[in-house]
Formats: structure tokens, sequence, C-alpha cells
């Protein structure tokens, strides 16, 4: 019979070692981005929200208000920066509201 080992490891760094070894990184950070969106903008913007998806480092939410897209345009800087601490690495670079 072989010999068990006695480390142990947690779930987290276990599921993190599988997803860097199956290069799931970039579907996982779409969908985290999502949840993101929804947890730091509340749910007012969320409602106003139709899509919030990441594509090559820019951030595209769509809105169907425009006087909420022209309000969130001044604080483009500061939403960048919540979600990039929201998801733990520098993932968004830009951000466009259509």
């Amino acid at each position: 019979m072989a010999k068990r080992e006695n480390e142990s490891f947690s779930i987290k760094d276990l599921m993190g070692a599988f997803i860097k070894e199956n290069k799931l990184e970039k579907g996982f950070q779409k969908i985290h981005v999502e949840e993101a969106w929804e947890k730091l903008m509340g749910p007012g913007v969320h409602s106003y929200t139709n899509e919030v998806k990441l594509q090559n480092g820019t951030l595209i939410v769509r809105l169907s208000s425009s006087v909420l897209r022209e309000e969130l345009t001044y604080g483009k800087e500061k939403i960048m920066h919540m979600m990039n601490q929201e998801m733990g690495e520098q993932v968004i670079k830009k951000i466009m509201l259509v």
C-alpha cells in the first residue's frame, strides 16, 4: 500500500492551482467582474445595467440610462480602482460605458 502524505492543503489553494494549471483564469475573471460590478455599484445602478463584460483589459458596461452613463463617466478612475481592488489584481485598464 502507498504511504499517505501528511501535508494538508486548503481547498482555496488546490482550486487556485487547478485553475492556473488548466489556464482558466480569464474565464473566472469574467465571471468575477460581473459579481464585483453588482456588489460595488449596488442595486440601483445594477438595475440599469444590461451587460458587463471584460475584454482585453477593458471593462465594457452597457447601461440603459443615458443619465446614469453620464454620471458614471465622471468617476471612471475611481470605479476602475475599486473594481481592481475587488478583483485582487490589476485586471481592468480601461472602462467603456455604452
